[in-house]
């Protein structure tokens, strides 16, 4: 017997199957829906004592403040006058003790990173060290020249001595270390002004907790001390060494 399909069958098993798919069209159109997310120019630091602060949509956001603390004529005139007079004896009490501790000699090749109007730099050349520069995203010469401290403008290997107290200012902690140790010279020294016990200041990038992230992130030099401090709201001084090239046993 030949079997004919009319056109109210096709209709009820048309609205059969409309009515059964019902519950699976609510479902996905009322049920929680992931987030969606974008990715904009920050970085996640999931070492514990080490935390990023939020708020920049971009790494060009992240410049600008920056450069609007470095060019505020206010600050660079306290920093040039009241600042300069006060804290250059500081630092260079800072490194006497580190020349005292054979971590730097006067030999060195030095480079302070962030140094702005260049107060550590000054420091250095008074106790000997003359071969020394500072580097900010503001050039101040003869003593500071223009770079950024997540890519800096030196080549492999250049300095014996970096100094920086400005470690709060990155948004990338892993290319600022990595900078500076790729720039280091191998058994260079790094010396870092941290603040532990205290939150830095509203400029800042990230916030530390501990000296532990530190200590993960350089990962081709040796902690060589941790020493408190009393460096102008910042609290503690920490030292590396870069490690020597692997040398193969023949």
């Amino acid at each position: 017997m030949k079997f004919t399909l009319t056109k109210p069958f096709i209709l009820r098993c048309f609205l059969i199957s409309l009515f059964l798919s019902l519950p699976f069209l609510f479902l996905h159109l009322f049920s929680p829906q992931p987030p969606i997310t974008t990715t904009i120019a920050t970085t996640t630091v999931t070492t514990t004592g080490l935390k990023i602060r939020p708020g920049y949509t971009s790494y060009e956001t992240y410049i600008q403040r920056q450069l609007n603390k470095t060019l505020n004529p206010k600050l660079r005139k306290i920093w040039t006058t009241r600042d300069w007079n006060r804290k250059i004896p500081v630092f260079a009490k800072f490194f006497q003790q580190l020349q005292t501790n054979n971590l730097l000699q006067k030999t060195s090749k030095a480079l302070c990173i962030g140094a702005r109007v260049g107060q550590e730099v000054e420091a250095l050349r008074r106790i000997g060290v003359v071969d020394s520069i500072g580097m900010d995203l503001v050039p101040y010469p003869p003593l500071v020249v223009k770079g950024d401290f997540h890519n800096q403008p030196f080549d492999n290997d250049t300095f014996d001595f970096e100094f920086s107290n400005v470690f709060d200012h990155a948004l990338y902690p892993q290319k600022f270390v990595a900078e500076i140790e790729r720039t280091l010279k191998p058994n260079g020294v790094c010396v870092l002004h941290v603040a532990l016990a205290r939150r830095a200041d509203k400029y800042s990038a990230n916030d530390l907790y501990s000296v532990d992230p530190l200590v993960a992130l350089f990962k081709n030099s040796v902690l060589v001390h941790v020493v408190g401090v009393d460096g102008f709201g910042l609290d503690t001084e920490v030292a590396f060494r870069k490690k020597p090239p692997n040398r193969h046993r023949l």
